[in-house]
């Protein structure tokens, strides 16, 4: 993760939740009191954003020490104690929302990520996150994927060339073909940076592999299509495939040869992992 990024994140989401103050903590708890509080998990699964959460108490007060008591990747239980927290009471309270909101929201991307590499164990199949990510959170979200065991896709528009249906159809309307738009984006781009095709038929397939695609995304097909298409590309190309994938179909899609398979679903709408942060009398 790029340290100044996270710091800004880590900064604003202070801010929002600070705003004026915490009027019930300064309200009630007086200057000068220390605390030792534990960040349990109530839940099974994969922990990520453990240096997210640390840095959330980091910029409240230097008086606190942040302990992980495991890392990030590491499968967890129910009651398992992952970070010890001490120092200042007011400082910790006043960040506990923050950094449990981010530590949970990023232990259920890995955790579902997991699920996904887990089913796929076997076969050569990646699996992939796409840019359906929180704004402003897409640093994290995909780090999270990392720790999931997965891979990134593009991270950004300008990562890569991804030529897709919408492109296509204002191409077309020029009277400029699928083979005439892969050409086009390889002269305006660097040799070192890919071309992938969106196309939603094996015979769309192959013309992408022929105009040099290095990945073509095979779009919402059926098992029996993707499969047609990743023997009509042969090797020429890399071989996506995209669309309504869920937990209970992965396997199915993964057994077709693609090479790997992007799931919108990693990062968009997870349910978070339940972490708790309890006061150690």
């Amino acid at each position: 993760m790029n340290p100044l990024l996270l710091q800004e994140l880590v900064r604003q989401a202070l801010a929002e939740d600070l705003a004026w103050g915490d009027i019930t903590t300064e309200a009630l708890i007086p200057p000068g009191v220390s605390l030792r509080a534990q960040a349990r998990a109530r839940e099974a699964g994969v922990v990520a954003g453990l240096p997210v959460f640390a840095e959330a108490f980091r910029q409240l007060s230097s008086s606190i020490s942040v302990s992980f008591c495991v890392c990030d990747g590491t499968r967890v239980g129910p009651g398992q104690v992952l970070a010890e927290v001490t120092g200042e009471a007011r400082a910790i309270l006043m960040g506990e929302r923050v950094a449990l909101n981010l530590l949970q929201h990023l232990s259920g991307i890995a955790t579902t990520t997991a699920q996904y590499v887990a089913a796929l164990e076997g076969l050569p199949t990646r699996i992939l996150d796409t840019r359906k990510t929180t704004p402003g959170l897409r640093m994290l979200e995909k780090y999270a994927v990392r720790i999931g065991g997965g891979l990134n896709h593009r991270y950004c528009l300008a990562d890569a060339v991804l030529i897709k249906d919408n492109h296509l159809a204002i191409l077309a309307a020029q009277g400029i073909g699928l083979s005439e738009a892969v050409r086009r984006a390889r002269a305006a781009v660097s040799p070192m940076v890919r071309i992938e095709v969106e196309v939603e038929n094996a015979e769309d397939a192959v013309r992408a592999a022929e105009a040099g695609a290095d990945i073509v995304m095979l779009d919402n097909m059926s098992l029996a299509e993707m499969r047609r298409a990743v023997e009509a590309i042969g090797g020429r190309a890399l071989v996506e495939a995209s669309g309504n994938v869920t937990l209970e179909t992965v396997r199915q899609v993964a057994e077709t040869g693609v090479d790997y398979i992007s799931v919108g679903a990693l990062t968009r709408s997870r349910k978070g992992l339940d972490i708790g942060l309890d006061v150690v009398r």
